[in-house]
C-alpha cells in the first residue's frame, strides 16, 4: 500500500516547490498575494475542510453510532451557507491577514489580537493532531506499519511543503488533492454498491441488528475494550486454543485478536448499541439517553463551528475582493454536496458488512476495509489502494491548512517576525503535532474534530458575527466573550476527555458543549459590550465591511485607523 501514497506525496511536495519563486512577502505566504480565483480557492477549501473526520469518520460513526451520524455532513456543508451569508465577504474586505489580524484592526486591541492567536493555537492542534493520528492509524491498517510512521510521514510531507512554498503552494495541492479525493470516493463507492450484490444492499437498507456473527470473525482490538459476555461463546485469543467462555465480562486488551465461532453471541460492549438495532435506525443523536439535545448540539457545533475555523477564515483572504470571497463560498457548497452524498454509502455496508468493527474500535477504518471484504482478489486491494491514496491525500489536504493557520498565528501574531522565520515556523508547529498525536493512538479522531469545532463556534463565530454586524461591540465584550467561550468549551471537553464521559445529561454537556456555550459566548459579548463604550472608528469600519470595495476607499474616514488593515 506505500505505492498508493507515494504519487500524493510527490505530487505534494513538487507543488511545494514549484512555489518557492512566487513566495518574496508575508502576504505571499499567508494570502497568496490574494490572486486566487474563487473556482480555485473553492476547490481548495473543499480540499482541506474534506479532512480525516470527512473521509473516514463519518461513514465509521454510522456503523458506530447509527444513522443519526449522516446529521455530521448536514451541518458541514450548511455552516457554509451561514459563512456565505454572515461572513466572507465583510471579512475579506478588511484586508487581514489572519482572524487576529481581524480582531485588532475591528478593534483596536492587541490583547484581542493575542488572545486570538491563541485560540487559533488551540483549534489548529485540537485539529492537526486528529489527521496526523488518522494517517497513521490507516498505514497501521492497510501496510502494516507502526503507528508512528503514517504520523511521521504527514507532518513532514505537510511542513515541508509549507516551509517551501506558503499559501500558494497549499492552494494548488489543496485543489488538486480534492479532485483526486473526490474520484477516489466516488468512483470506489459505485464499484462496492454494483459488486455487493442484491441481497447486501437490501440489508443495507433494512438492516438486522448485529446480535450473532454469521460466520467466523476475526476481531482484532485496536483499543483496551470491556467486553459482556451473556451466554457461554467459544473463541479463540491471540491464537490459542479455542476455549469456551462462560457468561460475565471479560477484557480484550489492545492489540489482541479474538476469533469467535459462526453463530456465537456478540458480546456487547460497553453501553454501545450494536449496528443495525432499532435505536441504531432512529435519525437521532443519542450519546447520553437525550437525542434531541445532542443532534441540535451536534448541529450548533458544526454550522457555527465552520464560521470559526481559522484554516477555512483565511481562504477568503486570498480571493481578489469581497465578490470574489462570496463565489468562493457559494461553489464550495456545491462541491462539498456533491461529496457528501456518498458517506452513508460506506457506512450503510460497512453496518453489514463490517459491523464487528464497532467491537475492536476500529470503525474509523470501515471505508478502507470494506473493498477487500466484498472482493478479496486484486481487485479489492486496487480499491484499496486507492481509497487510501484518497484517505491521504484528506490528511494531507487539511493538514496543510491548520498548519498554515497555527503558523500565522505564532510568527505573524504572536511573535511577530521575517518572512524567514514565517518559512521555518510549520517545522516546528508540525514537530509539536507529531509529538501530541504519538501518545493519541488511542483517541477518537471525531471526537477531537468536533471538540475542534465546539470551540471555533464558541469563540470565533460571535467574535466574527458581531464584529461585522453589531457596531456596539467593545474590546471588554470581545475578550470577556471569547475567554468565556473558549474556558466552556475547551475547558469541559478536556474534563470529559480526561475523565471519561459521565452518564446521562452530562455526556451532552461535557462532551457536546457548544448547545449552551455558543449562546454563552453571545451573550457574554452583548452584556459586557453593552456596559461599554465601542471605539470611535467603529461607524467607519461597518462601512468597510458592507460597502463594495470601490465605494469602501471613499467611505473611509481618518478616524478609522485600524493598525493592520491594508
Amino acid at each position: 500500500m506505500i505505492f498508493a501514497i507515494v504519487p500524493v506525496l510527490l505530487i505534494t511536495l513538487l507543488i511545494g516547490a514549484r512555489g518557492v519563486a512566487a513566495m518574496r512577502t508575508t502576504s505571499d505566504f499567508l494570502v497568496a498575494s490574494r490572486r486566487i480565483s474563487p473556482t480555485v480557492n473553492a476547490a481548495a477549501v473543499s480540499g482541506e475542510y474534506l479532512s480525516a473526520a470527512s473521509f473516514l469518520g463519518v461513514a465509521g460513526l454510522v456503523v458506530k453510532d447509527g444513522v443519526g451520524a449522516f446529521w455530521y455532513p448536514v451541518g458541514f456543508a450548511a455552516g457554509y451557507i451561514v459563512m456565505l451569508a454572515l461572513v466572507a465577504a465583510p471579512l475579506r474586505r478588511t484586508g487581514a491577514l489572519t482572524v487576529p489580524d481581524f480582531a485588532e484592526a475591528r478593534l483596536g486591541s492587541p490583547v484581542l489580537r493575542r488572545l486570538a492567536a491563541v485560540v487559533v493555537l488551540v483549534i489548529g492542534f485540537l485539529y492537526l493532531v486528529p489527521q496526523f493520528t488518522a494517517a497513521g492509524q490507516v498505514l497501521a491498517v492497510v501496510g502494516g506499519s507502526p503507528y508512528w510512521v503514517g504520523v511521521v510521514i504527514a507532518g513532514a510531507a505537510v511542513s515541508i511543503t509549507l516551509a517551501l512554498g506558503g499559501m500558494r503552494a497549499a492552494t494548488y495541492v489543496q485543489a488538486f488533492q480534492f479532485a483526486l479525493k473526490l474520484v477516489l470516493f466516488i468512483v470506489p463507492a459505485i464499484w462496492l454498491v454494483l459488486h455487493v450484490g442484491p441481497s447486501t444492499r437490501a440489508n443495507a437498507l433494512e438492516p438486522v441488528e448485529f446480535t450473532r456473527f454469521p460466520a467466523a470473525t476475526q476481531v482484532q482490538f485496536r483499543l483496551d475494550t470491556e467486553l459482556t459476555i451473556t451466554e457461554p461463546t467459544r473463541v479463540s485469543i491471540g491464537g490459542g486454543p479455542q476455549q469456551v467462555l462462560p457468561p460475565g465480562r471479560y477484557e480484550a486488551h489492545a492489540g489482541t485478536t479474538w476469533v469467535f465461532d459462526a453463530g456465537a453471541a456478540v458480546p456487547q460492549v460497553g453501553a454501545g448499541r450494536p449496528p443495525g438495532g432499532r435505536e441504531w435506525e432512529r435519525p437521532l443523536l443519542d450519546p447520553g439517553g437525550y437525542p434531541v439535545l445532542a443532534t441540535w448540539s451536534v448541529l450548533i457545533a458544526t454550522v457555527f463551528g465552520t464560521m470559526g475555523l481559522p484554516h477555512i477564515l483565511v481562504r477568503f483572504h486570498t480571493s481578489a475582493d469581497g465578490h470574489g470571497a462570496r463565489r468562493t463560498a457559494a461553489i464550495t457548497v456545491g462541491l462539498l454536496g456533491v461529496f457528501y452524498l456518498f458517506p452513508p454509502i460506506y457506512g450503510l455496508l460497512g453496518a453489514v458488512l463490517l459491523p464487528e468493527l464497532y467491537l475492536s474500535g476500529g470503525t474509523d477504518t470501515v471505508v478502507v476495509a470494506l473493498p477487500a471484504r466484498v472482493d478479496q482478489s486484486w481487485v479489492g486491494s486496487l480499491f484499496t489502494a486507492l481509497l487510501t491514496a484518497g484517505a491521504f491525500a484528506a490528511f494531507l489536504a487539511t493538514s496543510l491548512g491548520l498548519l498554515l493557520a497555527v503558523s500565522g498565528a505564532i510568527s505573524h501574531d504572536l511573535v511577530p517576525g521575517t518572512l524567514r522565520r514565517l518559512r521555518f515556523t510549520p517545522l516546528g508547529a508540525a514537530a509539536v503535532a507529531v509529538l501530541l498525536a504519538l501518545p493519541a493512538a488511542r483517541v477518537d479522531v471525531g471526537v477531537l474534530v468536533t471538540s475542534a469545532f465546539a470551540v471555533a463556534a464558541s469563540t470565533f463565530c460571535p467574535l466574527l458575527v458581531l464584529g461585522i454586524w453589531w457596531p456596539r461591540l467593545t474590546t471588554q465584550g470581545a475578550v470577556v466573550g471569547v475567554v468565556v467561550g473558549l474556558i466552556s468549551s475547551a475547558g469541559v471537553i478536556g474534563v470529559d476527555l480526561f475523565l471519561g464521559t459521565p452518564p446521562g445529561l452530562l455526556a451532552i454537556v461535557l462532551g457536546q458543549p457548544a448547545l449552551w456555550s455558543v449562546p454563552l459566548a453571545f451573550a457574554t459579548m452583548v452584556l459586557v459590550s453593552l456596559r461599554g463604550r465601542p471605539p470611535a472608528w467603529a461607524a467607519a469600519a461597518m462601512l468597510r465591511l458592507h460597502l463594495d470595495e470601490s465605494e469602501a476607499g471613499s467611505a473611509a474616514t481618518d478616524d478609522f485607523r485600524p493598525p493592520r488593515m491594508s
